[in-house]
């Protein structure tokens, strides 16, 4: 139970970023406007649960699955490291799902606890104590909660413009995580093999 302030804080902004839910806006706001309603509890809650159990049973599935988590790692700050540019440069990589029902499929899973998610986890796992980085998808659970519920509001508020700097701010510092992730990764890769 190392409870550490700075890494929870640490594995929140790292989480934040990658969940990109401010990012998102535009996209919720096109599924409500589709669907009609987006049950926020409902896919808080389910991103949630599947953040958590990936947290803890990732790592066993990359075991089953022959891969060690420095590969798995470094294979992710590719993701981010695409994710990032998609952020900064405003150009479309993923995100290709044309949902007919909201909350669960598309919002809690891939937008929340996407590919990107999942693999910032088991990283994070390699990096910081589980309690912090547990801390750290409760609180992002929290602002995606608020963000749900307040989409329209939220949107008003920043404009366009706002959520484009925003999105860029968050894609710099994600491609910044990226590059750390894959240097931090790389060296013990090669120590053990």
């Amino acid at each position: 139970m190392d409870f550490n302030y700075n890494d929870s804080l640490s594995a929140f902004l790292i989480l934040f970023a990658v969940i990109d839910i401010l990012g998102s806006i535009p996209i919720i706001v096109t599924l409500r406007k589709k669907v009609g309603n987006v049950q926020s509890e409902k896919a808080t809650l389910v991103a949630g649960i599947i953040m958590v159990v990936f947290l803890f049973l990732g790592e066993s599935i990359l075991t089953l699955l022959g891969v060690d988590v420095q590969s798995f790692a470094i294979a992710g700050s590719f993701v981010l490291f695409f994710l990032a540019l998609e952020m900064i440069l405003g150009i479309t990589l993923y995100k290709e799902e044309s949902p007919s029902s909201a909350s669960i499929v598309p919002i809690a899973f891939p937008l929340i606890a996407g590919a990107g998610t999942m693999t910032t986890l088991v990283s994070l796992r390699a990096e910081f104590a589980n309690i912090n980085i547990i801390i750290a998808i409760i609180a992002n659970m929290i602002v995606v909660y608020f963000v749900l519920k307040n989409t329209e509001r939220i949107e008003r508020i920043l404009g366009a413009g706002g959520l484009s700097i925003l999105r860029k701010v968050f894609g710099v510092i994600l491609l910044a995580i990226a590059v750390k992730l894959f240097f931090t990764n790389l060296i013990p890769m090669f120590e053990n093999h």
